[in-house]
This record gives structure tokens, C-alpha cells and sequence, in this order.
């Protein structure tokens, strides 16, 4: 196991527990209006584009090359992770889409509450897979990856909160949905840590699957938004990634 295995089980926890918050403000009186989740989609998806195609895409290739892999393999990898979420949200799901915004009158039937917590399950597992892979290669990057994906943390969480919620579950559902969502987070860390030796195949895996999360989930649902207040927000997160970046440079990490 990696000896950052600790610090990575840090953030994934920090992480899982964003799902939660997100699972608690979908079922709570106040609740949490769509303006605010928006923000956070918009600085994630340009914070997790910049760390996909600035880091995570060209590490990929670094550790392939290192072990003697070919490139067509690390853009296969990449590839098939796309596919993977794009399979969890569209084939096992169906008709479930991440950050669309859900309604009492489309979500009835309890079984729709199940299908998407399995899809999302599945995402979050790669979400900490990604994290873990990231602190196996270099602090750094494991921390960039980490911010990139909390930022969609409590919108994952407030999404399936919602869609129990509108699927006729209790609110205790709802919060347990979202927990388990913050629990597969924390399997993904864990299981790739003590898997270090997959990192080469797992690395590129789950830049792939945070490119579909980014570039086909977050991006359309900030284009939804009339104004440049939302299209900002992914330029902000893209300097965000570059500001972070900066820091952890200056700190030697």
C-alpha cells in the first residue's frame, strides 16, 4: 500500500461526506435552490477539465511510457472509462441523467430511486479511484483531483436526494442514498491503494470517466443557465485549478 494511502482515505472521506451534505440539503426545509447548485457545477466543470487534460491525461501516458505500455492503450483506457459512466447513466439507468434537474411528475415509481443510486454508486466508486490514483502518483496531483471532485460532491448528493425524495422514499432514504454514495468514494480510495500496482490501467480509467462527467453531465447543465454568470463559473474553476496548482507547486508538494 502506498505510503499516502492515509492521506488519500483523508480526502475521499472529506469527499463522501460533500455527498451527505448534498443528501441532507435536497431533503431539508430550506433545501438548497438551483442558482446555488449551479455555481458549483460551473467551478467543477472547469476545475475538472483543466485537471483531466492538464494532469491526469498527460500522467497517464507518463506512467504508461514508464512501464513499457503503448499510447494506443492509455487512449483506450481513457475511452473506455468515458464509456463506462456513459453506460451506468444511459443503459443501466436509462433515462437518468446527473444534474438534470429532477420533478415530482417524471420520478414515481420507487424502482427509478434504485436504478440511479446503482449509476451513481458506480461514479462514485470512480471518483475515489480517481483520488486514490492521484496521491499513488504524487501528492499533488492525488489533492487537485480531490478539489476537482468535491466540487460535484454535494450536487451528486443533492441529485440523488432529490430523485428519492421525488421517487415516493422517505427522507431517511434520501440521506442513506446519499451516504452510500460518500461509502463507495471511500471503497474506490481504499481498493485502488491497496491495488497500487493497477494504478497504470486505473489512472487513466478514471480520467476518462471524469471527462464524461465533466465535458457530457456538468457542461450541459451550465449551458441550461441563461447569463455568463454560470459560463464564468467554469472559466473561474479552470483558474481555480491553475491558482491550486500554483500553491501546491510553492509548497514543493
Amino acid at each position: 500500500m502506498s505510503d499516502n494511502w492515509v492521506l488519500a482515505a483523508a480526502f475521499g472521506v472529506v469527499a463522501g461526506l460533500a455527498n451527505v451534505v448534498g443528501g441532507w440539503l435536497a431533503v431539508g426545509r430550506q433545501g438548497w435552490d438551483r442558482v446555488r447548485q449551479s455555481y458549483f457545477v460551473a467551478a467543477g466543470a472547469g476545475f475538472m477539465l483543466a485537471a483531466v487534460f492538464l494532469r491526469m491525461v498527460p500522467e497517464s501516458y507518463r506512467l504508461a511510457a514508464a512501464h513499457g505500455g503503448a499510447p494506443l492503450a492509455v487512449g483506450t483506457l481513457i475511452l473506455v472509462g468515458y464509456l463506462i459512466v456513459h453506460a451506468a447513466e444511459h443503459v443501466l439507468v436509462g433515462h437518468f441523467h446527473f444534474g438534470e434537474e429532477t420533478h415530482h411528475e417524471h420520478w414515481v415509481e420507487p424502482v427509478v430511486g434504485t436504478t440511479a443510486l446503482i449509476g451513481l454508486l458506480l461514479h462514485t466508486l470512480l471518483d475515489g479511484v480517481s483520488i486514490g490514483s492521484g496521491f499513488l502518483i504524487r501528492p499533488s496531483l492525488g489533492i487537485l483531483i480531490s478539489i476537482a471532485i468535491l466540487l460535484h460532491k454535494v450536487p451528486e448528493g443533492f441529485t440523488v436526494g432529490s430523485i428519492m425524495v421525488a421517487a415516493g422514499r422517505s427522507r431517511r432514504e434520501a440521506i442513506m442514498s446519499a451516504t452510500w454514495l460518500g461509502i463507495a468514494t471511500v471503497v474506490g480510495v481504499l481498493t485502488i491503494s491497496l491495488w497500487s500496482g493497477l494504478v497504470v490501467y486505473a489512472l487513466p480509467l478514471s480520467a476518462g470517466a471524469a471527462l464524461y462527467v465533466a465535458a457530457s453531465d456538468l457542461i450541459p447543465a451550465v449551458n441550461e443557465a441563461k447569463g455568463i454568470g454560470m459560463a464564468l463559473g467554469v472559466f473561474g474553476g479552470v483558474l481555480l485549478f491553475y491558482v491550486t496548482e500554483s500553491i501546491l507547486g510553492s509548497l514543493g508538494l
